[in-house]
């Protein structure tokens, strides 16, 4: 039997459409609407880079426009909450009762730390047990709070490590959160909470067993609902799961008729749709992604479905900066046409364009852009958006604000 055959084009609109963009946006964005987005998206992921947003905010900003920050807050950094925090791709907000389908992570991280005599694990299970009695008498509580009891105990070394500078206590309190004896009980001033299961979740979700094999074909259909159309290392990347455990699921999805086997033109690997995805004709959308927004966390699904090679450059040494330092890439309709470079100087209350980069072979309407970052600043609590001139967008972006 042939395969069915899906257009480069129309791949990258089933992708969009999957992820949220192309809708009617809502007159006012409540609760509701976030928590519908959110469950679109599956997860989300949390870094902690503030030079222009965190990154937590953008992919909801990207979809639905303008909204509330605190009503995100307490959805997300709410105690006992519908959401909760686990590595899901990396450490990222995701549904509480999705917890129990990370539970063979949670084993296998224990399983890897147990055999390693020279782990954290290893090397400290008297003070993680020490860790586990205190959220015990204590209920849940930061690592901060935690701290303090803790230098008092022998053979403390606080404040180790010359990039993070986590003390032993943080550094323990991860190992146990990776192994699933503690659980985030929200968040205060963006520092994580920690507590026991039990102390968290409902008693369901923290006693219910999931196997490793229903665990991930339960994932790789959320995935592919996600994606909407994607390869099957795609699909293993949204929860960073692996090959052995994804073909075998993607098969029985096969069967169950929840995905199909297509061809796409050009894409070197086998694709796979969800047969639940909307087929759009065309899609209208302005957004600004984040880093770390789905669309193009897999750098090399984004090449492939839009053509935008794309790599962060936080990390990079300022002089060996190609594009800038907080770059985001710039959506408009059904194409990635530029990146920006964003920093909310919220002292003189101006969003600044540190660079903008106009992509090769796109055509970037520069209007429609520059009242996308009026929106944005206005968002953000800024009044006004400066355009420093670098980048070979940045004179059109600034001629487009003084028109405005």
């Amino acid at each position: 039997m042939s395969k069915s055959v899906v257009s480069p084009a129309l791949a990258r609109r089933i992708a969009l459409a999957a992820q949220g963009f192309g809708q009617t946006p809502a007159a006012a964005v409540g609760t509701r609407q976030l928590n519908l987005a959110i469950d679109r998206l599956g997860i989300v992921q949390i870094d902690s880079v503030n030079v222009f947003e965190r990154s937590h905010y953008l992919p909801l900003y990207a979809r639905l426009g303008a909204y509330d920050r605190s009503l995100l807050d307490r959805l997300t950094f709410a105690r006992g909450g519908r959401y909760v925090e686990y590595w899901a791709h990396e450490a990222a907000f995701l549904p509480t009762e999705s917890w129990p389908l990370w539970r063979w992570r949670m084993h296998d991280y224990r399983a890897k730390w147990a055999a390693d005599e020279t782990s954290f694990s290893r090397t400290n299970r008297p003070m993680l047990d020490w860790l586990l009695d205190e959220l015990r008498s204590t209920g849940p509580l930061p690592a901060s709070a935690i701290e303090a009891d803790f230098m008092g105990q022998e053979g403390s070394n606080v404040r180790r490590g010359p990039w993070w500078g986590w003390s032993d206590v943080k550094r323990g309190l991860e190992v146990l959160f990776r192994t699933g004896e503690v659980v985030s009980d929200g968040r205060s001033r963006f520092e994580r909470v920690y507590g026991l299961p039990e102390q968290v979740l409902p008693a369901e979700i923290a006693s219910r067993e999931v196997s490793r094999a229903d665990a991930h074909r339960e994932l790789v259909a959320r995935a592919a609902a996600a994606h909407g159309i994607g390869t099957a290392s795609d699909l293993a990347d949204y929860y960073r799961l692996k090959a052995v455990d994804v073909i075998p699921a993607l098969r029985e999805l096969e069967d169950a008729g929840i995905v199909q086997e297509v061809e796409v033109p050009g894409w070197k690997r086998k694709a796979f749709l969800h047969t639940g995805a909307r087929l759009p004709r065309r899609i209208a959308s302005d957004a600004l992604l984040s880093p770390f927004d789905p669309i193009v966390w897999e750098r090399a699904r984004a090449e492939r479905m839009f053509g935008f090679h794309y790599r962060i450059e936080i990390y990079t040494p300022q002089p060996k900066r190609v594009f800038g330092y907080y770059v985001l890439p710039i959506l408009q309709d059904e194409a990635l046409v530029g990146r920006i470079d964003l920093k909310s100087d919220r002292q003189a209350g101006i969003l600044r364009v540190q660079a903008a980069w106009h992509e090769a072979g796109q055509a970037v309407d520069v209007e429609r852009l520059a009242a996308l970052l009026r929106r944005t600043a206005a968002w953000q609590g800024l009044g006004d958006v400066e355009v420093t001139g670098r980048g070979d967008l940045a004179p059109a972006v600034a001629s487009a604000l003084r028109a405005a």
